[in-house]
């Protein structure tokens, strides 16, 4: 069976005159033209009934007890509830003032009576056709705003995934360090920098001293818990924003230092010496000390364009090896 499609809404209008053929002549005509209506003879009754149910269109005599018709429009006009009602003014009032104070308080047309009944009608559709109109734009407007609300929402929500995602390529995981590839996409980046304005360019490498023994002893939790540990160390030792630690691999760590020579460099390493130190993370299987201790290898130069960052690396891996030989728990430079 096919259902049929819900009848349109009547459109709803008030009529306010204190005559009553008039105003039954008025409502007889709207009912038969398919409009619902409703007659009032009194201003303040009419104010009254719109703030129970509002009209779509008013139609408003002037001369009435109590308040007047302009009175009646004015009020209308004054609330937010009832501003946007068109009323049209229809009395047998025909002077010329009377007009201009009856577009002055808000009225959008003026019938003078004796009336015509289809130029009341066809005012009335005109004026309920803009009123269509306009609440259609309203429509468009706020379904605009909401979209634009909506692709806000979702541009913020995309930004931060793609914050999220970008924390996710470039961080490592356990001691959320910048990761491997981020630091190598860093390295790269201020070596052509630095190559250009001819400023010197520190890498410290370090790495935990028999870590494998710190993990057979105390177990791969306490390991990672000991990394986390030494990478936090690590990461609030290098204060500047242009400073990077990162993860280089397993126990390994690396720090790009930017716009800073050898000197400097080694004042990082002993920052971070000192307090890890003071962290004194117990280690009881290391043969140079009963805490853990890292070896540090550094290194500084001056980037050249037609040499790339692998140089430097390669520099601050011998460093290490050097600490390393050395017999651990030190700092070994070169440069």
């Amino acid at each position: 069976m096919q259902l049929s499609e819900a009848a349109p809404k009547k459109e709803y209008i008030l009529v306010v005159d204190d005559t009553p053929p008039n105003l039954q002549l008025l409502l007889t005509m709207l009912t038969r033209k398919g409009y619902e209506a409703q007659g009032v003879t009194d201003g303040l009754v009419a104010l009254a009934d719109m703030q129970k149910r509002l009209p779509d269109l008013v139609l408003l005599d002037i001369n009435m007890p109590n308040i007047d018709g302009f009175q009646v429009c004015q009020q209308l006009k004054s609330s937010v509830l009832t501003c946007e009602i068109p009323v049209i003014f229809i009395s047998a009032r025909d002077e010329v003032l009377d007009k201009v104070q009856a577009f002055a308080v808000g009225g959008v047309d003026y019938i003078t009576k004796p009336f015509q009944i289809a130029e009341v009608l066809a005012r009335i559709e005109n004026q309920l056709t803009l009123r269509r109109l306009q609440k259609q734009l309203q429509e468009q407007n706020d379904l605009l705003k909401q979209e634009i609300n909506n692709r806000i929402i979702a541009e913020t929500l995309l930004q931060e995934a793609n914050e999220k995602l970008g924390r996710l390529v470039n961080l490592d995981g356990l001691t959320q360090l910048a990761n491997r590839r981020c630091f190598d996409e860093y390295l790269e980046q201020e070596w052509q920098r630095l190559s250009r304005e001819q400023l010197p360019l520190s890498l410290i490498m370090c790495d935990l001293d028999f870590f494998k023994n710190y993990n057979d002893t105390y177990g791969h939790v306490a390991g990672d818990d000991c990394l986390r540990k030494v990478s936090l160390l690590i990461k609030q030792s290098v204060r500047r924003p242009a400073d990077l630690a990162a993860r280089y691999g397993g126990e390994e760590f690396v720090v790009v230092l930017p716009n800073t020579d050898i000197e400097g460099s080694l004042a990082i390493t002993e920052v971070i010496r000192q307090n890890l130190s003071e962290l004194a993370i117990p280690h009881d299987d290391s043969s140079v000390s009963q805490f853990v201790t890292l070896s540090m290898g550094v290194t500084a130069t001056i980037p050249h364009v037609d040499s790339n960052p692998s140089i430097l690396l390669t520099v601050a891996d011998y460093a290490l090896y050097r600490a390393k030989e050395l017999g651990r728990n030190q700092i070994y430079q070169i440069g």
